[in-house]
């Protein structure tokens, strides 16, 4: 198999432009929330290669360190209420996939794309908001470069029989900028770049965020915080 077999193009999500916000807003964390980034540091996180996690901090916002590989969190999670901020560099160079790559992978397993899709066509099952290589999001809520991009996330673990197939299939909804982009959406399995999903028994998480290593400008995150279910 090759990676194109699990892609398609067509129809492209319909552009809807998220409304405007002060361009330094931020939602606070809820009082029952686990903030795992409160713009000081990445104290609670790690590297997937094991240490401390080493992207680079710096007024509040953290951004990927393209040598240093992807990063976890410490805690491990099921269901949950995720909020996550991200941003696209101004500068931005590359096409399709190859501009600003990143993603969310949800108990480690799952992800979210993370991708600049202003202006930039890709294939629609692995642009900004699908369930990467599954489930393409419902329109292209992007905001432009240079500006933050917001994700709620609200994801369901799933359950699993005792021969390891699904009771109940995870299951996510994307709000992007406000707008929905992934209904109660069934994850079908794992994310395979090659190939099509499989199902693996699995119990609690961490959150994954990825360091793709595109060689368009690395992405930064700001204001995470999570509520268990």
């Amino acid at each position: 198999m090759v990676p194109e077999m699990s892609e398609y193009w067509t129809p492209q999500p319909p552009v809807v432009t998220p409304g405007t916000v002060t361009p330094n807003a931020v939602i606070t964390a809820p009082s029952d929330a686990i903030v795992l980034f409160d713009g000081k540091d990445l104290s609670a996180w790690e590297s997937v290669q094991g240490g401390a996690a080493q992207w680079t901090v710096k007024d509040g916002v953290f951004t990927v360190n393209k040598s240093t590989g992807d990063i976890r969190t410490k805690q491990e999670f099921e269901s949950f209420q995720l909020h996550i901020e991200w941003r696209i560099p101004e500068d931005i160079t590359g096409t399709s996939q190859a501009r600003g790559n990143s993603g969310v992978f949800l108990q480690g397993m799952y992800e979210i794309q993370i991708l600049d899709c202003y202006n930039n066509e890709t294939y629609v099952n692995g642009q900004t908001g699908s369930v990467y290589k599954q489930t393409p999001p419902l329109v292209n809520a992007m905001r432009k470069p240079g500006e933050w991009n917001v994700y709620d996330i609200l994801y369901t673990a799933p359950v699993f029989k005792a021969d390891g197939t699904y009771q109940y299939p995870p299951r996510v909804t994307v709000i992007q900028n406000g707008i929905v982009v992934q209904n109660n959406t069934t994850i079908l399995g794992t994310i395979e770049y090659i190939g099509f999903p499989k199902t693996v028994k699995h119990g609690a998480g961490p959150l994954i965020l990825q360091d793709h290593g595109d060689p368009s400008e690395p992405i930064s995150f700001r204001n995470i915080w999570i509520r268990e279910l």
